[in-house]
């Protein structure tokens, strides 16, 4: 069975083939946004500030560090069907697919016990405000009650993804979240169920999302077609699948475990700095939603080019992505520091809530540049299933490096743009490491490939 041209990533001119691959992957992560957005604006506008600070502040903290855990290790599954499709190995991509599918289910059970039983304890430890633990912890239960359907659909999405299709995910997100719009203005606005109804239209709309995807899967007759009677864990795949996801989960779960530590100390300092702090983050994932999208595209792109051999490619997809991560960052940036003010009063009418949100957005804004050479050179080493030493500096430079500032900067001048300074610090030390291990890793396979003919072999 033949490559599509639509999916075929090995041929091309590729800055078109990473933005038309790239834009889906954006609009569905900016509907996967509206999903807790529209929460926090329909909860801070009919419920108040005290449950949007329950919904934006430490639950979802713990919210990212359940989905960091899954997302690591569905990396590694589009790594492996990526590389496989490039290869040319179709036949074995269904037993890449359904081994993914199958640790899916497993991871999530798993999360979903953890999230219902522990939540009152990890909010605790987190030191959420009292005013807001109760609905704290009915929302977190809610959400890691379904869980599970929101798993399914994103080791599925990764699947379709890595194979290059990034337009039906969208699709079905789209429907998901014009389900959650529909059921936040019934169930908090209209029945006033309070962040229990906000939760439960979240979970709902995953589960609309889940089973379009299943059902694609399931009808498709192409190659990676899912079937239940041959969900199973393949050890094979499953060693491929774990030596790539198991680093890149332990990377995402540092960041998420030092993010909760920011939003501990965070926490300390009330209320409306908890809401103005929550509501910035909304625009800060606008930004991370773009760099995400990118660094997907171009994992997908080299993992399809090294698979099929092609490292002239990999290499100049490397260079033009960088040119287009700086671009975005450079116009993001300009436009969130411009019209904050704006954005911020969507959310609230709190005006000291808008007013501490201007002055952290702000801060944060020009802070985007030190960031994105991470995320390209990333995505540049998953797509080669290097996933080890990019690890240990994530963990190092921005992980632990954070930790340190919290513990030794923070108590020196206790304020909140001590925290907030974590961020840029550890980004800029950890993009400069990136660089240095590249360099060091990769310079002579990057001159090998620049001297390399047009044509490059097919791998085996």
């Amino acid at each position: 069975m033949g490559k599509s041209t639509d999916s075929d990533m090995t041929q091309g001119v590729i800055w078109k083939q990473l933005l038309r691959f790239f834009f889906p992957l954006m609009a569905g992560s900016f509907f996967q946004m509206l999903y807790n957005m529209v929460d926090t604006v329909i909860v801070g506008r009919y419920v108040g500030t005290v449950a949007l600070s329950a919904v934006g502040g430490a639950t979802a903290i713990l919210i990212e560090v359940f989905i960091s855990f899954f997302m690591g290790i569905a990396s590694g599954s589009t790594v492996v069907v990526a590389q496989t499709y490039g290869a040319g190995r179709k036949e074995e991509i269904g037993k890449a697919v359904h081994t993914s599918m199958m640790l899916a289910v497993i991871l999530g059970v798993m999360l979903t016990a953890i999230g219902v039983i522990f939540a009152p304890a990890m909010l605790k430890a987190m030191r959420a405000p009292a005013d807001t633990l109760a609905d704290s912890v009915t929302y977190l239960r809610i959400y890691c009650g379904g869980m599970f359907v929101s798993m399914l659909y994103n080791m599925g999405a990764g699947i379709l993804r890595a194979i290059g299709d990034s337009r039906r995910p969208f699709y079905y997100l789209v429907a998901g979240t014009m389900t959650n719009v529909a059921l936040d203005i019934l169930l908090v606005a209209v029945l006033r169920l309070g962040v229990a109804g906000a939760a439960l239209a979240t979970v709902i709309s995953q589960a609309v999302s889940a089973v379009l995807m299943l059902i694609s899967m399931m009808r498709t007759k192409d190659f990676y077609r899912l079937s239940l009677r041959k969900l199973k864990i393949d050890g094979f795949y499953l060693k491929k699948i774990l030596h790539i996801g198991i680093p890149a989960t332990f990377q995402s779960m540092m960041y998420s475990i030092s993010n909760v530590m920011i939003q501990s100390y965070v926490n300390a300092f009330g209320t409306v700095i908890v809401a103005g702090w929550a509501i910035t983050s909304k625009i800060d994932f606008i930004y991370w939603m773009i760099s995400n999208s990118l660094g997907i595209a171009i994992t997908t792109f080299v993992g399809q080019n090294y698979g099929a051999g092609k490292m002239k490619r990999v290499y100049k997809c490397m260079r033009e992505s960088l040119v287009i991560a700086a671009l975005f960052t450079v116009s993001f940036a300009a436009i969130a520091y411009t019209f904050t003010p704006q954005i911020l009063s969507m959310f609230t009418k709190d005006l000291d809530v808008i007013a501490i949100g201007i002055r952290i957005e702000r801060f944060f804004a020009p802070s985007y540049l030190t960031y994105f050479v991470i995320e390209v050179l990333a995505g540049v080493l998953r797509g080669k299933g290097d996933a080890v030493f990019p690890t240990i500096m994530s963990v190092f430079g921005i992980c632990l490096l954070r930790i340190g500032w919290l513990l030794v900067m923070v108590p020196r001048s206790y304020n909140i743009w001590t925290v907030s300074w974590s961020y840029p610090v550890t980004w800029a030390v950890t993009s400069v490491a990136y660089i240095i291990y590249f360099v060091w890793r990769y310079r002579g396979e990057v001159k090998a490939a620049k001297a390399a003919p047009v044509r490059e072999r097919q791998a085996a």
